[in-house]
């Protein structure tokens, strides 16, 4: 967008329409000892030389585009197809803020409808909202409806969950009568049955657990939801949605609400964000859905009509009433994510789906043979699995990043019992020749 900067002779009519002479007029009420001293800033740049300082300073960056990456843990390289950047970035979609005024934004309401229709046939539950900010924020949201909707105190989730999810969960809780515990895992990153069912009583209002977990684990969830429900709670399921189009959905796991990270349909890394939250209900829970909801209907003229719909957030309800405080969504986001979906198709979602899981799996046999990396082979796993390293994990990083290889996420940074562990991911964006590469590579260190 143009630097439109104020002329002097704005400044004049701006200053007479208040009714002051000066700048120094407006503030003289101010005392001196409490304005700061004029800020000494270099002279201006002309454009070119921003350009080539900006330049330089993006080079030292070290991104995707320079190195193997083979990062995960929550933001994932995934091909884009250029027909879904094309859609998201026309000018209609791009500059238009939100749908305040659902009159004047027909365009922008039917894609969030387009995108939430598309979330609820890809998890099998009923109604999803416009999207929130991102995963951790809509499984924050989603444990929150739980409680509200059971009256109960206690939100039960696994450890094996997403630790930026876990920890957003209890600063949303923070201040509340409401608490969070967590149970824990095996050895083998599946979640525990037991410390979970010793936790389940009458407090438990909801119980998280993510599938692939943390640590790429395909969680076998048979029969868990039975035992929630008897318990008279709620259960919340978040999941990569590119596992959705392979493994079962969370309405199959029996999960009356999914909500996680959408970043994998459609959205670049872009160093974190903006990345999009996806949460979606069963229909009891349809009038406590937090945030935008998009609905379809008729105008005075009998012509189909896209509307903002149940309306339960505190700026247009009572607030002791309200849903939640959420006021806002991702659009641009979930029109990429839409038009991603699209593009793909149902065959092309299920496609996507077991090349990443061709690639890792690939991947991991092809480790499990080197002499001083340990994987557990019988997993389970999507695009991402645990590596255990016989060497401290800092050498072997180090001398890989020498090599133009991002290795993986220190799980110690997480779980400081996993020390020299570290997590793999493999999508779709490398080639056979890539993971040969990198797994030679790991034979060396």
């Amino acid at each position: 967008m143009p630097y439109l900067s104020l002329t002097d002779e704005d400044r004049g009519s701006l200053l007479r329409t208040i009714g002051v002479r000066s700048l120094e007029d407006l503030i003289k009420d101010i005392p001196a000892s409490l304005r700061n001293a004029r800020i000494s800033l270099p002279e201006g740049l002309s454009e070119p030389e921003v350009r080539a300082l900006i330049t330089r300073l993006g080079r030292k960056n070290t991104t995707t585009q320079d190195c193997l990456s083979f990062l995960g843990a929550g933001s994932y390289e995934h091909f884009i197809p250029a027909a879904a950047t094309e859609i998201a970035g026309r000018q209609e979609f791009l500059t238009a803020y939100t749908p305040y005024q659902p009159e004047a934004s027909q365009g922008t309401l039917q894609a969030i409808y387009e995108y939430q229709s598309l979330m609820t046939e890809l998890t099998g539950l009923d109604v999803s909202n416009a999207s929130h900010y991102d995963g951790a924020t809509a499984l924050a949201e989603a444990a929150l409806l739980t409680l509200r909707q059971t009256d109960r105190s206690k939100v039960l989730v696994a450890r094996s969950a997403h630790p930026h999810y876990r920890e957003t969960l209890r600063t949303y809780l923070t201040g509340t009568p409401y608490t969070v515990e967590e149970f824990g895992f095996d050895a083998n990153g599946n979640f525990d049955r037991n410390a979970f069912a010793s936790k389940l009583d009458a407090t438990v209002g909801g119980v998280i657990f993510q599938t692939p977990n943390f640590f790429g684990v395909m969680e076998d969830l048979e029969g868990v939801s039975e035992k929630i429900h008897a318990n008279g709670s709620l259960m919340i399921l978040t999941a990569d949605p590119l596992s959705l189009g392979v493994f079962k959905s969370p309405r199959e796991w029996g999960a009356d609400i999914a909500a996680g990270e959408g970043q994998p349909l459609g959205l670049s890394m872009e160093f974190g964000g903006p990345y999009l939250g996806y949460f979606v209900v069963s229909q009891a829970l349809m009038r406590r859905i937090p945030g935008r909801l998009a609905g379809l209907t008729e105008d005075a003229d009998g012509k189909r009509a896209f509307c903002l719909t149940l309306q339960a957030r505190e700026q247009h309800i009572r607030r002791e009433r309200a849903g939640s405080n959420i006021c806002s969504n991702q659009a641009l986001c979930a029109l990429a994510a839409c038009a991603y979906m699209t593009l793909l198709g149902k065959k092309g979602m299920r496609e996507i789906g077991e090349i990443n899981c061709d690639r890792a799996y690939y991947l991991r046999q092809k480790i499990a043979k080197t002499r001083n990396f340990q994987v557990n082979t019988t997993q389970p796993i999507f695009n991402e699995f645990r590596v255990i390293s016989k060497k401290p994990f800092a050498e072997v990083e180090l001398k890989l990043k020498t090599q133009r290889f991002f290795p993986g996420v220190r799980l110690e940074t997480f779980y400081p019992e996993l020390k020299d562990q570290f997590l793999v991911c493999a999508t779709e964006t490398k080639t056979k020749e890539d993971l040969d590469q990198f797994a030679e590579a790991l034979s060396q260190c």
